[in-house]
């Protein structure tokens, strides 16, 4: 137990329920299947069931698949369906027509992004051998462009070609790096631990100047905050479409190229479905001249069918209302966390600067994942990150002003109580 008595907060609950009733967003609530007893604070990790997805997962299997059969690559639009997502995923990207697909996972998206801006780097920059990297990146980010560096020195061994992979720890050190050796950058947009922010277009521009191009991770930033991508001259993007675009676990991801790159795109996964005419069964490769080059294999069509739900109520929001209203959620929920739980070891690890904040929230704790195991018994489901953080995702599509209330309630009964204490919640599952 311990701790010190609460603070006065600036705002009270029923003041919160005034503003709720006069949410212009509220409405999209209703379009989520959520648990009763349930403060979900997750869905920067995977999003909840839409309103419809299942019933679409029964026409693919039931209806297109069942009934249609083979034919329904055609008849039913399978076949197209990467694409036309893509170009739909891309209004929330600031993306044009023909420059996004849906496709494969964010790892073999950012591989492919990788290996293209390398080739492209052989051309333009042949001693351009670096890449640089945030150290706290999403591990599987550090992991697939050391795996790639890896790859790369093993093959040109002979020729004594060295790939490096460099990390840095902020801007000024990353500003620092650049240099006559910097062949790509690759940052995630907002940061998948802190909730920190990158300014996209600043550090474009800088990444430029040293004659290198910038890829960048959007799996905790689309459909979460504003994304321009063309207006801020970047050159690759990927991404998720399971946590803030509500696909389904393990939902397909995408990829962006910038249009004056896709000429230029070396498809490192040569599958048949990026080949220019993929049922002429040709025995060498030539890739499609559009977006269709950026995909390898047959698509999962039941699971990317469920996308385009999440992603339909995604682009009927507005994205400046929906900035505006997380970027208020975000600043309640550390406001109240700071009062009513001040003196209980909780230390803010996420900038309080709107610009440098994507729509997650994350404090530092001794006893982290106890306190979140406690949190989720009590029906407050956000989740935990080494070192001792626990993250909670502030998603404005279906969490309100009150909802931030009494999820912070329940964590200060959890730390005033103690029973984060208790043995069970110091057991470790396999998914933390």
């Amino acid at each position: 137990m311990g701790g010190t008595p609460e603070m006065e907060t600036v705002v009270g609950r029923e003041e919160l329920e005034l503003l709720d009733q006069q949410d212009p967003l509220d409405s999209f609530r209703e379009q989520f299947l959520l648990p009763d007893g349930v403060l979900y604070l997750d869905g920067n990790s995977l999003g909840p069931l839409p309103v419809g997805a299942t019933e679409r997962a029964a026409e693919v299997v039931t209806t297109e698949w069942g009934q249609g059969l083979i034919r329904s690559w055609n008849s039913a639009g399978w076949f197209e369906m990467p694409t036309r997502l893509g170009d739909k995923l891309g209004r929330l990207l600031g993306a044009n027509p023909g420059e996004t697909v849906v496709t494969d996972t964010t790892s073999l998206n950012l591989f492919k992004a990788l290996a293209s801006a390398l080739r492209i780097q052989q051309v333009d920059g042949p001693g351009r051998r670096v890449i640089i990297t945030e150290r706290d990146n999403f591990p599987t980010d550090i992991y697939i462009a050391e795996g790639l560096a890896d790859l790369l020195n093993s093959v040109g061994a002979e020729s004594g070609t060295t790939y490096e992979v460099k990390l840095v720890d902020n801007e000024s050190e990353l500003r620092a790096a650049l240099g006559g050796d910097t062949a790509v950058v690759s940052l995630s947009h907002v940061n998948y631990r802190t909730g920190s922010m990158w300014d996209m277009a600043a550090i474009n521009e800088a990444v430029h100047q040293a004659g290198a191009l910038a890829i960048w991770d959007l799996a905790h930033a689309a459909g979460a905050v504003p994304v321009e991508l063309n207006a801020s001259n970047a050159d690759y993007a990927v991404g998720c479409t399971y946590k803030y675009l509500n696909g389904g676990p393990g939902s397909p991801a995408f990829i962006w190229v910038n249009a004056r790159h896709q000429d230029r795109f070396w498809q490192p996964l040569s599958g048949w479905w990026s080949h220019a005419a993929p049922f002429e069964m040709a025995q060498s490769y030539a890739p499609a001249n559009d977006v269709r080059r950026f995909m390898c294999g047959t698509q999962p069509i039941t699971s990317m069918a469920m996308v385009e739900t999440g992603l339909d109520i995604s682009l009927s929001a507005d994205m400046n209302l929906l900035r505006a209203k997380s970027l208020e959620l975000t600043d309640l929920f550390i406001e109240l966390v700071e009062t009513r739980c001040a003196g209980y070891g909780l230390t803010l690890v996420t900038p309080r600067e709107h610009a440098q904040r994507g729509s997650h929230v994350s404090f530092q704790h001794p006893g982290g994942y106890a306190i979140m195991a406690a949190l989720i018994d009590r029906g407050v489901i956000g989740d935990y990150r080494e070192p001792e953080v626990l993250r909670f995702g502030i998603t404005p599509l279906y969490l309100s002003r009150t909802d931030i209330w009494d999820s912070v309630e329940i964590l200060r009964e959890v730390l005033h109580t103690g029973s984060w204490q208790r043995e069970e919640y110091s057991v470790r599952n396999a998914v933390t």
